[in-house]
This record gives C-alpha cells, structure tokens and sequence, in this order.
C-alpha cells in the first residue's frame, strides 16, 4: 500500500520528527534567521563557523527540514535559477561564468562540509543527464546543447541515442545532454545531519516556533520576540505565509513517489550504475533518481498551485497525479512496471515573478533574505548562505558581487489571476507535451505562449532540489 504524505519519504525510516525545544519568550540575538531549511541551516553554519563569538537563533515552525529541503528529489547540481543569459545582461560574461564556477564548486562544498561534519547522506557525484524521448524534445536538446558549448564551465556533454541508452535504458530515448556537476543525495539526511551541525556549534534552534512578522531588528514569533541586528528570511515556499509577503514568491506544488526497492535483476535491464540524476526535455517535465537502496524516486507537476498562494501541511499528494507519476515510471523504465509504489508526497517551493533565484540584505534596516529558487536549491542554498555570511560580515567579497545580490523583482498579481495565470500556463504545458508525444516535430506554440505568459522563458522549476528544491 502507498504511504501518501507523512511528509516525505526521506523520513520514512522513523517516525515523523516532533518539533524540538521552542522559543521560551522574548530572547536577543545578533543575528536571527527565520526557517530552518537548507537556506537557514546553511547561514547559520557558515555565521558561526566564520564568526564563533556570534549569538545565532534559529526560527522554525514545524521541525527542521519541514519543507522543500526535506521533500525535494535530491538533486545536489549546478543551476542557476533563471539561467545566465539575465546574469550576462546585468552583470557581463565574466561574472557570469564565473557564478557558474562558483555554482559548480557549490556540489562539492557540499560534499566535504558533509564528510567534515560525520553526515552521511548517500551522496554520489555520478552526474546530470538529461534525456530527450521526441522529435519536438530532440530539436530543444540540440539547440541546447549548442547554447552550452558557448559555456565551458559547465562541462556539458551532447550524446547520441547510443551513448545515452549506454548510460541508461530510458525506453524511446533519442538522446541526452550530461553535466558532471550534480550529485544525487539524500534530502532528509542531509537535512537533519545539518541540523545537528549547528547545534554543535552553539546555534540556539527553536523549532514548533511560528514567525508571524518580520521587521526591522524583530522576528516575532507565537512564543516571543526575537531582537537582533540581523532578521535574514529563509523560508522559501512558504514565504506567503509571512505578513506583508503574500505576493513575493508564489508557493509552487510538485510531487514525487517512490517505487520499493528493485531486485538486481531489474537494474541489469535499466543500467544507471553511475548513479546519475534523470530529467527530460517536456514541458511539465519529470525528475529522478536512483536511491542509495536501490528504488526510483521520481516526480514532477502535480496540482501546480493551490488557490490564495496555500501550503500544505502533511506532504500528501492527489491520487490521480500518483496515477501519472507511475504512467511516466512506467513509460521511461518498463522493467519497473511490476514494482509498488510506496510512498508519495509533494511540496511547495518558492517561485519569484521572474523564475529568478536572489539573496539580499539592506544594510539600513539590517533585514535580508535568500530563496526563489524554483526548485533548483539544494545547491544553491549552499552558495546562497555563504553569499548571506558575506553581506552581513564582508560585503566588498566576491559572493556578494555575484547577479543574484540585491535584486529587486516585481510581485505577483493578486488573486485571482495569478491562479487564472498558473491554470492555465500548466495546462498549456500539458497539452504541448501531448502533441508533440504524438508527433509535432517542433515546439508547440502553445508551450512559447505559456512561457510568455509566466515570464520566465524557460523550462520553469521543480522539487528536484530545493528549499522546496532539485
């Protein structure tokens, strides 16, 4: 039987955790950082491990690892939200190249803070493939692929159908595009081992505590007040949730399962020895890995997003997008069609107006904030919390020149059209996708006009790695 929800399958091996010590009243700080995620535990980690003497609270509503950095598919990779051609218009190439050095390095930060730190989360750098299964995908990859070789930092590789099923045996797989920056993960893991990090280093984490403002030199909470020099916000997918921000970072829904493990003899038909993260080219696309014990953890779009920008709270998904989850396991890998499913669940994540990751802090009222990374995060919250360290205690640094520093984006438009918008935009998605499975060799026009209408003129976000993502 499908486990539905109970956060997330990366807690699965436990029961779900209960919030730890709470706030206790009114406290001081010099800095307090609002969420304990990927963004949170990460500034925290690097305030402490940069400046020992500081007094570093943090705030968490539920338990850490709650949302996306506990949901997400595990994907450690090198993305820039919002991709580099905004970061060469703003910034130039130079810079922009070298925030995808900074970006690639990031995957393996992350892996040595993990082994430094004793935190064993089933980390394994085999790679990210992406995979093409049409004609209209097939033309995308390659017009990628081209775009790609103008970036050598990136690494990417263009394979034929031959050296992609050599990789993989993805069923009606016409070609690939490999990157060597990303690893596969496992969230929770990663998540709680980093928990326990911080508080080793002397951070006060205080969790089942639910910020209800944030302002200048204030967090306030349902259990206190919190002062301090520095209020950094952290909370990513459920941002809206926060007084004043209900239209900053639209809370974006995407979903996964996870199949029983596999026996030897289904892998002998798949391949995927070198572990390598899995997405593909569609529209409303899909995501995977395979796990540490050996099962496919794979997800996509769901029910995109809840009316009045509403979170979740228990991880539980529709049945009818576990129905599509498994038709797509089904379709890419045959020799899993016989396995159960036995977990689902979904998250949010956070989306900007324009599909763009941004770290800031005002200087003047001492607030700062990290996030939007469209599911791309489980990386670029490592990056965005050294970024954050630097702009609260070096801010002449390199990370804080970087294009994603200090940037203003418009907010979205109120209810009810930016759920008449999202609607629509995934339907579009939907329906391009359909048409080109059965035969439109290029893209559909329907998929361009959804791009214009989102405002992101990209391949849009995912859980594939948070803090709700890849």
């Amino acid at each position: 039987m499908t486990v539905n929800g109970r956060i997330s399958f990366w807690f699965a091996d436990g029961p779900v955790p209960a919030p730890g010590l709470g706030l206790d009243g009114d406290t001081t700080a010099d800095v307090a950082i609002v969420g304990a995620g990927y963004t949170g535990l990460w500034t925290a980690y690097y305030l402490k491990q940069a400046r020992p003497e500081l007094d570093v609270v943090v705030l968490e509503s539920r338990f850490a690892g709650f949302g996306a950095s506990g949901r997400n598919g595990g994907w450690l990779t090198n993305s820039i939200t919002g991709g580099r051609d905004r970061c060469v218009r703003s910034h130039g190439r130079q810079v922009a190249g070298r925030f995808q050095e900074l970006l690639n390095g990031t995957v393996d930060e992350v892996a040595a803070v993990a082994r430094a730190e004793g935190i064993e989360a089933d980390i394994c750098k085999g790679g990210e493939l992406n995979v093409t299964r049409n004609r209209a995908q097939l033309r995308r990859l390659q017009a990628w692929a081209a775009a790609e070789a103008l970036w050598p930092e990136a690494g990417a590789v263009l394979l034929d159908r031959e050296q992609t099923q050599e990789r993989i045996r993805i069923d009606g797989a016409l070609g690939g595009l490999w990157q060597p920056h990303c690893a596969r993960i496992h969230p929770g893991k990663l998540v709680r081992g980093l928990a326990r990090a911080v508080l080793r280093r002397g951070v006060r984490l205080y969790e089942g505590t639910t910020v209800t403002r944030i302002a200048p030199g204030l967090a306030r909470t349902d259990r206190g007040d919190v002062r301090a020099a520095y209020v950094l916000r952290a909370t990513e997918g459920f941002t809206a949730n926060l007084k004043g921000a209900h239209r900053d970072w639209l809370p974006m829904n995407s979903s996964m399962i996870a199949t029983e493990p596999l026996p030897e003899a289904v892998w002998e038909q798949i391949g995927w020895a070198q572990r390598e993260t899995v997405g593909d080219l569609a529209h409303a696309y899909m995501y995977a890995q395979r796990t540490a014990d050996n099962r496919i953890a794979l997800g996509g779009r769901g029910v995109p997003y809840r009316f009045g920008s509403r979170t979740d709270t228990d991880g539980s998904t529709q049945p009818r997008t576990i129905r599509a989850l498994t038709g797509i396991l089904q379709e890419m890998f045959p020799a899993a069609r016989g396995a159960a499913i036995d977990h689902a669940w979904s998250g949010v994540l956070g989306v900007p107006r324009d599909w763009t990751a941004t770290v800031g802090l005002d200087p003047r009222t001492g607030l700062g904030w990290a996030g939007g990374y469209v599911g791309t995060g489980v990386a670029a919250t490592n990056l965005a919390a050294r970024t954050l360290r630097d702009l609260v205690l070096d801010p002449d640094s390199e990370l804080a020149a970087m294009p994603w520093t200090n940037r203003r984006v418009r907010r979205w438009e109120p209810e009810p059209l930016r759920w008449i918008a999202v609607q629509a935009m995934y339907a579009a998605y939907r329906a391009a996708d359909r048409a080109e499975a059965h035969g439109l060799a290029r893209t559909s026009r329907l998929a361009r006009a959804a791009d214009r209408v989102s405002g992101k003129g990209g391949a849009g976000g995912s859980l594939r790695g948070a803090s709700a993502t890849r």
